[in-house]
């Protein structure tokens, strides 16, 4: 497999070097310009970045232990590949945290944060419309972000945001596939609408619903048909 294109040159201190690169190599897994299953040196990737190997090596150890990719010794880095069980991992993780976050944020949220999901929701409405199904993602993740934000906990947003990535890496989607951006969105509208009713339990089965479907249609695509997701009749058992 040919070399990824050249990754845009990075400027600064140390610890926002280190900070751009993992984004940079994050958006790099995502798009494939570094691929799964392939393995890079740490001084080929600095040399594309522009700078030197320290702030790549920093990067690269926090994929590392996110379990995006693996050190070789004297051999590089290889860029990791997800299975159908890292997904049903996510999702079984995800499920655990953001729903009984979202009952809690339903008792938290305030003005500037109600004013925050409609604008997401706007724009994801708008986004729907077009068909853009990356930039609507984006608004999708900081809508889920400002649930967990306001929750109370802070690292939920971080740990749930790692999360997500491993699926983006793995590019897997449903949009086109099994449902369309709309369906999606209607999904995240019923979330917000038992939000800003102030109804906890709604606001609490309508997350859970809603990564359910997401869960379940990406198994479903990604391996052999299933009934459900796994875990879900232990994590149903917890929200009774």
């Amino acid at each position: 497999m040919s070399d990824p294109p050249a990754l845009e040159s990075l400027t600064g201190d140390r610890s926002t070097l280190t900070t751009r690169a993992l984004e940079a190599l994050r958006a790099a897994i995502v798009d494939g310009r570094l691929a799964a299953g392939e393995r890079y040196s740490v001084a080929q990737l600095a040399e594309r970045f522009g700078v030197s190997r320290t702030p790549v090596r920093e990067a690269l150890l926090v994929l590392e232990r996110q379990g995006v990719v693996r050190f070789e010794r004297n051999r590089g880095v290889r860029v990791l590949e997800t299975t159908a069980h890292d997904l049903e991992e996510v999702f079984a993780l995800r499920l655990l945290l953001e729903v009984p976050a979202t009952r809690r944020a339903c008792e938290l949220l305030d003005r500037d944060d109600f004013a925050a999901l409609d604008h997401e929701l706007t724009a994801m409405t708008a986004l729907a419309d077009e068909g853009d199904e990356g930039a609507f993602m984006a608004h999708d993740k900081r809508f889920h972000e400002i649930i967990l934000r306001a929750s109370g906990n802070r690292r939920l947003a971080t740990i749930v945001s790692q999360l997500r990535d491993l699926v983006r890496f793995r590019g897997a989607s449903t949009v086109g596939r099994s449902r369309d951006l709309q369906a999606i969105l209607a999904e995240h509208v019923t979330v917000l609408d038992a939000l800003r009713a102030g109804d906890a339990d709604a606001a609490a089965r309508a997350m859970r619903a809603h990564l359910l479907e997401t869960g379940r249609l990406l198994l479903a695509q990604e391996s052999a048909p299933a009934a459900g997701l796994p875990w879900d009749d232990a994590l149903g058992a917890l929200e009774a």
